[in-house]
């Protein structure tokens, strides 16, 4: 469930609501974009924060591209990205995760983390979070 300040993301500021089936398409041709996860501002009232903070953001890095994660879609994405706190923006690069935000943060707090978020080389693993350890007993790779 929407609010007015989250569908005027949408509706005034054209933001794209991604559901799975336009989703990996629109990630990939983004340099720099930001997801915005809402969950239900009912429950979480601090999206509602976030809807007006974003547009400010975008304003000061013209960088990022940003898109309202339709709720339908939100927690099969929340577990690509491994969040558990709502809202979450999640930063990512030619669709790659860079890192994310979480909650409503003091101005200053969002220019540092957005500038160093930004600056980061890009994670290629498939489990944002989730380490890898490769077992030699049942590794091919493993001696």
């Amino acid at each position: 469930m929407a609010s007015p300040l989250i569908d005027r993301l949408v509706d005034e500021l054209g933001y794209p609501r991604l559901d799975m089936s336009g989703f990996d398409e629109f990630i990939k041709q983004q340099s720099f974009c930001v997801l915005f996860f809402t969950e239900n501002p009912a429950r979480f009232p601090e999206s509602n924060d976030v809807a007006v903070i974003l547009p400010e953001l975008l304003k000061a890095f013209p960088q990022l591209s940003a898109a309202v994660i339709d709720p339908a879609a939100e927690k099969q994405l929340q577990g690509r990205y491994n969040f558990t706190v709502w809202p979450t923006l999640v930063f990512l690069n030619e669709g790659r995760f860079l890192g994310q935000i979480s909650k409503v943060q003091d101005w200053d707090q969002y220019l540092r983390e957005v500038d160093t978020i930004l600056a980061l080389q890009p994670r290629r693993d498939p489990c944002i979070g989730i380490p890898v350890v490769v077992n030699p007993v049942t590794s091919p790779c493993g001696q």
